[in-house]
């Protein structure tokens, strides 16, 4: 097993206090998200797509343990026969209520236990010297796993039926949205995809390698929900043209004709969005369409969605310096007037809105707010590594699934950066998922 290459010039206390802080913070969400609706919410399944939240509170805990107190840590496991009943590949989802779960109150000390002794090796241990180790790695991955969790549970909860367990202040205003160009001209050339330095980069953002993008134009925000209404009212489920074979098979074995969780009423649209039912906010980006009904649009459009290489592309390409950036604002970690990221708003921020947040290019919320969809199906850069297991990547490469990017407002910043790949199959709407539109420059 070889390690990635990493930056490890970080202070090795600044590190070990970055790596405390995402995995206080993943946990203070889990608590959020696991103590604000009653027992037999958090055992039911409220949808076959997801598990129960109990299960992804414990399988959080098991992760955990199996990599930084047993493979970090050398310490003897606490709960393996657990092991199996936790593994996200050996149980489907629409399987996992019947199995022996641990009771809410036993999971909850069960990672109570696991993490203060996860704390207690962090604060001993040197980051460096072993492949998991080096500059915290198995400790970043861990909290990103828990984050990604969490983003999981926000699903389940906008799927569960009910009254509003979850409340957040709306997402900031924008001055100047309308007045945006509605796209933005990418120049051709080179640009560095990828990442050989992020400390806590995943496998498959690995390695940095140099594409050659040709000149392209970009929605300078995503596709918002007025401009979805019109592809719907101009009658664009219901023309076979817009649509691949597949997409449009799907359409019609399950009669699609909005978003999910829209619905006609009275003369407009609304949503249900976590319990509250509410008129569909034309100058939101449109959230919870698959990628057949994203590729659908763009193809009404007269456009295309983007390749990966584009997007990323637009995301992190300085043209005045030519190197890429970790963000499109630059190489800081987010801030809260940059992007829309850490169940803040628990909704996109109309198009147009952070400003600060924009591309050298002014292309803007290409981090946070939605996961776009792009036309690439998800595959391994060349040189691609596998580490520290094949499941977490390798096993999904392949056309079957498409690539997603820039994260949502469901997303963490300690998942999000400009080289983070989410891919998922062409059918899945539950997830925060929308998208922007590209065309070629010629």
């Amino acid at each position: 097993m070889t390690a990635p290459d990493s930056d490890l010039t970080i202070d090795p206390e600044a590190l070990r206090r970055r790596a405390e802080l995402a995995l206080r913070t993943a946990r203070d969400r889990t608590h959020a998200l696991t103590t604000c609706v009653d027992e037999p919410d958090l055992t039911a399944q409220h949808s076959p797509l997801m598990s129960p939240l109990v299960w992804d509170l414990a399988h959080i805990g098991n992760q955990e343990e199996q990599w930084l107190l047993r493979a970090v840590g050398g310490r003897d496991a606490l709960r393996p026969e657990i092991d199996s009943i936790y593994d996200a590949f050996e149980h489907p989802r629409a399987e996992r209520p019947s199995l022996p779960l641990l009771a809410p109150a036993e999971a909850r000390g069960y990672v109570h236990e696991v993490r203060g002794r996860v704390l207690d090796i962090l604060e001993r241990i040197e980051l460096r010297g072993a492949p998991l180790i080096d500059a915290g790695f198995a400790f970043g991955m861990i909290a990103q796993h828990e984050q990604q969790h969490d983003e999981t549970m926000l699903i389940t909860h906008q799927l569960r039926r009910g009254p509003a367990a979850l409340t957040a202040p709306p997402p900031p205003e924008t001055a100047d949205g309308a007045a945006l160009p509605e796209e933005v001209l990418i120049p051709g050339g080179p640009f560095t995809m990828g990442t050989s330095t992020e400390p806590w980069a995943l496998d498959n953002e690995r390695p940095a390698h140099h594409r050659l993008v040709p000149a392209f134009h970009i929605d300078t925000t995503p596709v918002t929900n007025g401009a979805y209404e019109r592809f719907i009212a101009e009658g664009g489920y219901g023309e076979r043209r817009w649509w691949t074979a597949e997409g449009w098979a799907y359409v019609q074995e399950h009669g699609l004709a909005a978003p999910l969780f829209w619905r006609r009423e009275g003369g407009q649209w609304l949503r249900r969005r976590f319990g509250v039912t509410e008129p569909v906010p034309p100058q939101e980006p449109v959230v919870h369409v698959s990628w057949y009904e994203a590729d659908a649009y763009a193809r009404w459009a007269g456009r295309r969605l983007p390749t990966e290489e584009e997007w990323e592309k637009a995301a992190r390409h300085d043209p005045d310096s030519g190197r890429s950036r970790r963000y499109p604002w630059g190489d800081a970690d987010p801030a809260p007037d940059q992007a829309n990221l850490g169940q803040r708003h628990l909704r996109p921020a109309p198009a147009g809105s952070y400003p600060k947040g924009a591309s050298p290019l002014g292309v803007r919320q290409l981090i946070g707010d939605v996961w776009e969809w792009t036309s690439s199906d998800f595959l391994p850069y060349p040189g691609f590594r596998a580490f520290p297991y094949r499941e977490y990547s390798e096993v999904f490469f392949g056309p079957a699934h498409k690539v997603l990017r820039g994260g949502s407002f469901a997303v963490d910043e300690v998942v999000c950066r400009g080289t983070f790949r989410n891919w998922d199959l062409p059918v899945r709407r539950q997830i925060f998922s929308g998208f922007r539109t590209a065309r070629d420059a010629s």
